[in-house]
């Protein structure tokens, strides 16, 4: 893990967000501290929970760190905040709050999601209607960094959830769009729609050339040689092969279906999902003290369910 300073901009600094970035590489995972330089009151955006899925143990050296980064820049940690429920890594959210009293923030749309998964892993201790969040943010409402504003933009498409963050000319939009050399977000996970990821990437694409767009993940795109996560609406719009000018959404639409259908699903989707929609929470403990996540059963082939045992 690595992180990396904003570099600033031709605007005054203080009516920006000052920016580091985290990068877990086990996950490919960007993760953000945001906060005002005026007041020192920050958030955090996306932490990671380090977990081996080859023995079940979880570690907060990535969140420590994020926790050691705003200490050390003298910032209060205001706000968790995540950008939708994350299907390939686990969220150090109630961590961070454990640690700092931040509330955990997430689009209101995470009650479908809820919906989705709930009877996929029989999740009885699920609370009803987002009840593991301490606040579903609405598409277009604002809410306070210190002396900055923060700006909710509902965009679905890669989960009915997503939201990007936009505050001044800095917005992070989580898996909704890649490095401008790289691409767009898969839209097959359930409830997922690349119709509605094309309007969402648009209206992303909407807002002011240089805007810079703080990206989620990165995968070092052909010929790059490093990681990368910042981008800016001009380079997407001039660069980006997913949806760069002059692309139609029947194009876009078209390409994300194929390219979907070839692609595996995440490394650790079963356990992330069953944390994140519990904003983190891990299920409670069984008799013998030891919490348990689920991995359902399916048989892959039609007539193979015979070689499963029933007992």
């Amino acid at each position: 893990m690595m992180f990396k300073p904003h570099p600033g901009g031709k605007k005054d600094m203080m009516e920006q967000p000052l920016i580091r970035a985290f990068f877990d590489e086990a996950t490919n995972t960007v993760s953000y501290l945001v906060w005002d330089p005026a007041t020192k009151d920050g958030a955090v955006i996306d932490p990671v929970l380090d977990w081996d899925n080859r023995s079940g143990e979880a570690d907060t050296a990535s969140a420590d760190a994020l926790i050691a980064a705003a200490a050390e820049a003298g910032v209060t940690i205001r706000w968790v905040l995540e950008t939708h429920v994350h299907a390939d890594h686990l969220t150090a959210a109630p961590y961070i709050k454990a640690a700092t009293a931040a509330p955990i923030g997430i689009g209101e749309h995470v009650r479908d999601v809820q919906k989705i998964f709930r009877p996929v892993f029989d999740m009885q201790d699920l609370k009803p209607e987002g009840g593991d969040f301490d606040r579903l943010f609405a598409d277009g409402e604002s809410f306070a960094l210190g002396s900055l504003t923060v700006k909710v933009l509902h965009v679905p498409g890669h989960t009915p959830a997503d939201v990007a963050y936009c505050i001044g000319s800095d917005v992070f939009v989580g898996d909704t769009l890649f490095m401008h050399d790289y691409g767009t977000a898969r839209a097959d996970f359930p409830g997922g729609d690349a119709h509605q990821l094309w309007h969402s990437i648009q209206r992303l694409l909407a807002l002011p050339p240089e805007t810079r767009i703080w990206i989620c993940h990165d995968y070092k795109a052909p010929g790059r040689d490093s990681f990368a996560w910042q981008s800016t609406v001009a380079a997407q719009r001039a660069n980006n092969p997913h949806v760069k000018d002059g692309t139609t959404e029947a194009e876009f639409v078209a390409f994300r279906q194929a390219r979907d259908s070839t692609l595996a699903a995440p490394m650790l989707l079963l356990p992330s999902i069953q944390v994140n929609i519990r904003a983190g929470r891990f299920p409670e403990a069984e008799a013998n003290g030891v919490r348990y996540l689920k991995i359902p059963v399916k048989a892959k082939a039609a007539g193979s369910a015979a070689a499963i045992p029933a007992e």
